[in-house]
């Protein structure tokens, strides 16, 4: 996995993700830069309760931490890809880690949960340039398997180390995990170049309007009147933009292909039942079994671990099977996941439905980037990576929204 060499034919040919540097960084430091960002998502999961306290409020207004932190993330990150795109490699690794930096400190220092919310925002604008730059540079599907494995396992350990942070130091120092992606940026800079294309302006308007609409869709669990209408508004926009700009923010050609809309329906469905139940399942392990929370957060390590683990094979004999049966095998984990935690009693099987609904998402996420964007154009594909990656973490921000109206209220 270390493997410096170009990009060879074979591994061309196993995926169409861009190969933007002549010479492949070498995957582990691609994995420290792209994997703390799930393991800062995550490190709230066991905590809400504790931060809400400190803070003076509940534990379902302390979830707007995660919520938010998806959110940006998800927005971010084809904000991330058009900077690349205009600016290079370069400028987005440094601004990435200046963001990162500064959100840091934000939550360290804040003394109200507004500020703090305002620190997690900064973090994940920060965290979406860096993820998109893994992706950018792992240049072949088993890569950015690897990439999604170890997202995994960070996300799998960080709500234990969270809850560990939170009593024995604070839990500031437990949404502060994200700096230690910091360590691989100078390592990074190394392989990363400044090609920029000047080709056209940045479709402001177009961002806008995709901003707005994921924040609605965020916001439907806990408002649906509100975000009803600013989601309908907001799409209709977006149609009527799209048609005047068919090559700006929303390419036309992207999001017309038959591929790219099946494959980003199905991540968005696993990736919304995966970070539900990352929330949910801790909560049903203690109100079902009597567990405590750090039995549950030891049981649920352990599962995600499995399933991030689970991912890693499965990503590197994927290309041996067909379109259709991966996904019947994505859908048929994600849907046995919830089923599990809607019906289950028994740990067991409730610590299995988080490995089924873990394995799933970060596995699609993983294999269906190189279907969704395998009739985009060329010069299209880093916007159609972007769009795609933004519909799997949106996931990721209405998972909380969605388990603070199921549990955590």
């Amino acid at each position: 996995m270390t493997d410096n060499s170009p990009l060879r034919s074979r591994a061309s040919s196993e995926s169409r993700a861009p190969a933007v540097s002549r010479h492949l960084v070498p995957v582990w430091w691609l994995v420290l830069m792209a994997s703390p960002v799930a393991a800062a998502n995550n490190a709230t999961v066991l905590i809400l309760g504790d931060i809400g306290a400190a803070l003076d409020t509940t534990a379902a207004a302390a979830s707007w931490l995660a919520a938010v932190f998806a959110l940006v993330l998800a927005v971010a990150t084809p904000l991330q890809a058009a900077l690349m795109r205009h600016h290079g490699q370069r400028a987005v690794l440094w601004t990435s880690a200046a963001l990162i930096a500064a959100g840091t400190l934000i939550v360290v220092l804040s003394p109200w949960l507004p500020f703090a919310i305002a620190g997690r925002a900064t973090q994940a604008a920060g965290g979406a340039g860096l993820n998109v730059l893994a992706i950018a540079l792992a240049g072949s599907a088993r890569r950015i398997g690897a990439i999604s494995a170890g997202m995994g396992l960070f996300g799998a350990v960080s709500p234990l180390i969270g809850t560990q942070l939170a009593a024995t130091v604070s839990w500031r120092v437990a949404l502060s995990m994200l700096a230690i992606t910091l360590i691989a940026v100078p390592v990074v800079n190394r392989y990363v170049t400044q090609e920029t294309s000047k080709t056209a302006r940045f479709d402001a308007w177009g961002a806008l309007l995709v901003a707005v609409l994921s924040g609605s869709v965020v916001i439907f669990a806990s408002n649906p009147l509100p975000a009803m209408g600013a989601v309908t508004i907001s799409i209709i926009l977006l149609v009527v933009h799209v048609r005047r700009r068919p090559k700006g923010y929303v390419p036309v050609s992207t999001i017309r292909s038959g591929q790219f809309v099946t494959a980003t329906s199905l991540t968005l469905a696993l990736s919304m039942g995966y970070f539900t139940l990352l929330f949910v399942i801790p909560q049903l392990l203690i109100a079902r079994s009597d567990w405590t929370k750090d039995a549950a957060a030891a049981g649920q390590l352990a599962a995600m671990v499995a399933a991030s683990l689970a991912t890693l094979v499965f990503t590197f004999i994927a290309a041996r099977f067909s379109r259709s049966a991966v996904r019947t095998a994505l859908l048929t984990a994600g849907a046995l996941a919830v089923l599990t935690a809607i019906f289950a009693s028994a740990p067991i099987f409730l610590l299995i439905g988080i490995f089924l609904a873990l394995f799933a998402a970060t596995s699609a996420n993983a294999t269906q980037v190189a279907t969704a964007t395998a009739d985009v154009p060329e010069h299209e594909r880093p916007a159609a990576i972007g769009l795609f990656t933004l519909i799997y973490l949106l996931g990721g921000a209405i998972g909380p929204a969605l388990a603070s109206v199921l549990v955590l209220s």
